[in-house]
Parts: structure tokens; C-alpha cells; sequence
């Protein structure tokens, strides 16, 4: 079918006066297409015309697709079972020629970013092999949106925590941070909200202060204002992970770095500059990062168990066996797991992220072979001391005739010097120990005498009005 540019030729050579013959042999098209322009007078191409399988059905198309919600299987299905003659591709090419369920996209919004005022954070899941297995991992990008710069690490998965590691390794990697922060309404960083409602959570609000930038959240379905950070997911998927194989996270990640260095030095087609050389324009206009940035940890409580271990994560990392039976403050980084007692830090461990139930030990926190592990004296036995100092003879025997640490007879010892009377109890101790005796019960009772003719004494002697009467 003949154009309109060249349908306007003939009409104009024809009325000229020029011949079908020459006009033919002059624009390369047939005699019976020349004299077909010219007998129609118009430049403008007539429609096609041509019969459509499905539109008898039109009805039936439009009743069918409101029942089943869009489904087109199901429409053609009942069509064909009514007697319709036509492919599903007929069908689906119908409805669109005729905006049956299909309407034209809007077009693209166009934004503009004045340097060092936006920068957009995103997620996406892939896959990575990590030591010869497909794992999947969640990919964290940060781009700045005026020079496009990029920084992305990988993760195996993304959570708060994660989340402001990852913001904190890309606002190091810039040297700055932009005065707004665009997210997709993810709700590791929104409490509340959505879009213009957004509310960011506490941890996240605070985080963002602390760099000098806000949380933003673009309003659903507007894919289109992330676009500087979505981009780049299939470039990572295909030009970074496909085909790679990395022995960890670690080694991942170091990769991931040198990809975005040389990514950011490339030149760029469609910016006309490298995305380091535009860079250099926008760094003066992000805040600077603060002057001390405290450590990012998750905090855990734990307590040392029986074998001397704590767990994070089902991974059991060792603690010195003298506070097995306390309870321990667990700080766990990208990078560490260190232990506190107090304020005191009392071990620090490699973070290990797998397999699952791994022993983590540190020699030292073991007693030497042969050796058992040395312990101060009882809670119960300092108490005594305390409280009775003339006591300390006493223990000192009653523990070698009980044996071991003595605690439950010091435990019971205790007992009575908080129970009874100190002149009784004292009286009936010395005794005791004159003889040798360590039977606690038959202390007891001996107490029990002496409280008995001290504090219990009845008179020999009636008083004379009890004889008159």
C-alpha cells in the first residue's frame, strides 16, 4: 500500500499533466496503482478493511470478559465451545485492536534533580552461585539522582539491620548524602503510611537524621519515579551476577565493589560523561557525613550454656567458662559477634553465617587439658563470713567433712544464723566444734536447747499467794 507522501506525488504530477505511464515509471510504483490514487482524489491512505473472525462475537466477547475478570483463556474457551472458529492469538489481537481490556500507556513522566537533593534506595531478589550453589541473595542499590553514580552490595537477606549497614558502606562510599532519601513503601523503613503519608519507623527516622537526609516514599503504581535505581537491576543481574561464581558474601561483595568503580568510570552514551565526572559536580552538594558514626549491631541477650556456648542465629559461639550460668550481652555486626559482661567486653568472634549449628570456639576459653576449671568460694560461704566472722573455724572443718564446695551444708548453715539467735546459735557452734560434730540437724536441736534454758525458764518456787490459795 502506497504512502501518503506518495500518493501526494501523483496527485501532483497528474495534474501536471503527466501520464499514468511516465508517473509509474518516475516513482516506481504500477500503472493500476497510479490510476487507482487518482481516481479516489485523496491523498490520505484508506483504512484496511478486512474481515475479523471474532467480531460476530463481539458481544459474547465483551459479556465473556466481564464474567471472567480479564481471563482470555477462559473467554476463548467458552467461544469455542459456543462455536467460534478462531485461535487464542485471534482473539487477544482482536481485543486489543478494539481496547477490549487493553488501553494505551501513559506516557513516561520526565523529573528533574538538582544536585545533591535526591538519591533513590531499592531492592531486588536474585540469584548468585556462593562456592558452586544458586543461592538467592537481595541485591541493595543507592544511586544519586542527578550524577547517577551507583553503589550496590548483596546481602542474604534484607532487614533493618541490613538496611542501614547497607546505607551506612554507601554514604561512606560517596562521601556524602543527599538531602532526600526515595524508597518504594518497603516496610523495612516505613512504619506507616504510604507516599505522601509515609511515616518512617523510629530506628530508620533517627538513622536518616543522623546522616542529615529524610525518608521519601514515591505514591503507588508511579514506577516511574524510581527509575534511576530500578535501572540498573538488570545490568547487575546480567552483567555482574550471571555466570560469576564467588566463594562468600565476602568475596561477593568486594566484587560488587570494583564492579560499581569501574561501572562509575565508564563513559556513558546517553549522559555524555562519565558518571564519576558528573560526580564531581554534585559532591559539594551533599551533606557531609558526620564526624563519629557509631557502630551498627544488633543487640541480643543471651546466656552462657552448660557446654560454655551461647547461640545467635543457631550458630553457638564460645564464652570464657567462668561465666557459664550468665547472662550476656550479644552485639552481632556485618562482620563480628562480641560478647559483653557489663560494660566489659569478654570475647569477640568472626560472624559466621552458616551452616546452621556451627560450633565457633576460642581455645582460650577453655581450661588447660587435665585441668579443672577453677572457682571461688560458694555465695552462701562469703554470706557467713559476713554476717558471723567467729564462724570461720567452724566452715573451714565443715567443708573438708562434707567434701567438694560443701554448698549445701553451707546453705543450711546459713540458714540457721538468720533463723535463730546469735548467743544460742554461737554457744551451740562451740560446742560442736569442741566434739567434732558437723550434723546440722543435731546442731539444730542443740540450738534449740540452749534457746530453750535461756528464754524459757520457769521459777522453782511457787510465789506464796499461789501456797495460800
Amino acid at each position: 500500500m502506497l504512502d501518503e507522501a506518495t500518493r501526494t506525488a501523483i496527485l501532483k504530477l497528474h495534474d501536471r499533466g503527466i501520464g499514468s505511464r511516465t508517473i509509474a515509471a518516475q516513482l516506481g510504483v504500477s500503472r493500476k496503482a497510479v490510476r487507482s490514487v487518482v481516481k479516489s482524489r485523496t491523498a490520505k491512505v484508506p483504512p484496511l478493511e478486512r474481515a475479523e473472525a471474532a467480531e460476530p462475537f463481539r458481544e459474547q466477547i465483551l459479556e465473556l470478559y466481564a464474567r471472567y475478570e480479564g481471563h482470555l483463556g477462559r473467554v476463548h474457551d467458552e467461544l469455542v465451545t459456543a462455536g467460534a472458529d478462531f485461535s487464542y492469538p485471534a482473539l487477544t489481537a482482536f481485543c486489543r485492536r478494539h481496547g477490549i481490556g487493553h488501553a494505551p500507556p501513559p506516557p513516561a513522566g520526565h523529573y528533574e534533580f538538582a544536585p545533591g537533593k535526591e538519591m533513590q534506595h531499592d531492592t531486588s531478589p536474585h540469584w548468585a552461585k556462593l562456592a558452586g550453589v544458586q543461592t538467592k541473595v537481595q541485591t541493595a542499590s543507592l544511586v544519586l539522582c542527578t550524577s547517577r553514580i551507583i553503589f550496590f552490595q548483596i546481602y542474604p537477606r534484607f532487614r533493618r539491620f541490613e538496611c542501614k549497614h547497607f546505607l551506612a558502606e554507601a554514604l561512606a562510599y560517596f562521601g556524602g548524602a543527599a538531602a532526600d532519601c526515595m524508597i518504594d513503601n518497603t516496610h523495612v523503613v516505613v512504619a506507616s503510611g504510604s507516599g505522601a503519608t509515609m511515616v518512617p519507623a523510629p530506628e530508620m527516622a533517627a538513622f536518616g537524621a543522623r546522616y542529615g537526609f529524610t525518608f521519601k516514599a514515591h505514591e503507588k503504581g508511579d514506577a516511574n519515579r524510581s527509575a534511576r535505581v530500578e535501572a540498573p537491576f538488570h545490568r547487575i543481574d546480567k552483567g555482574f551476577l550471571t555466570g560469576a561464581d564467588f566463594a562468600d558474601f565476602a568475596h561477593l561483595n568486594r566484587a560488587a565493589r570494583t564492579t560499581c568503580d569501574d561501572w562509575n568510570a565508564k563513559y556513558s552514551n546517553k549522559l555524555h560523561a562519565s558518571r564519576r565526572e558528573l560526580f564531581t559536580v554534585e559532591r559539594p552538594h551533599l551533606r557531609p557525613l558526620p564526624l563519629h558514626l557509631p557502630e551498627i549491631y544488633l543487640l541480643h541477650t543471651r546466656t552462657v550454656d552448660a557446654e560454655g556456648y551461647l547461640h545467635v542465629n543457631r550458630i553457638r559461639y564460645s564464652a570464657p567458662y567462668a561465666l557459664i550460668g550468665r547472662q550476656l550481652e550479644v552485639r552481632e555486626t556485618m562482620s563480628l559477634v562480641e560478647l559483653y559482661d557489663g560494660p566489659r567486653r569478654v570475647a569477640v568472634h568472626a560472624r559466621v553465617t552458616g551452616p546452621l549449628d556451627t560450633r565457633v570456639l576460642e581455645p582460650s576459653h577453655r581450661p588447660p587439658r587435665g585441668e579443672r576449671p577453677k572457682q571461688g568460694p560458694p555465695v552462701e560461704e562469703a554470706t557467713l563470713l559476713l554476717l558471723e566472722p567467729q564462724l570461720a573455724d567452724y566452715v573451714a572443718r565443715l567443708k573438708q567433712h562434707t567434701g567438694g564446695r560443701g554448698t549445701l551444708a553451707l546453705r543450711r548453715l546459713l540458714a540457721l544464723v538468720r533463723d535463730y539467735p546469735r548467743e544460742s546459735l554461737l554457744t551451740a557452734v562451740e560446742k560442736a566444734g569442741q566434739y567434732g560434730l558437723f550434723d546440722l540437724q543435731r546442731l539444730e536441736r542443740m540450738v534449740l536447747r540452749e534457746i530453750a534454758h535461756e528464754y524459757f525458764v520457769l521459777p522453782l518456787e511457787r510465789d506464796k499467794e499461789d501456797d495460800d490459795e
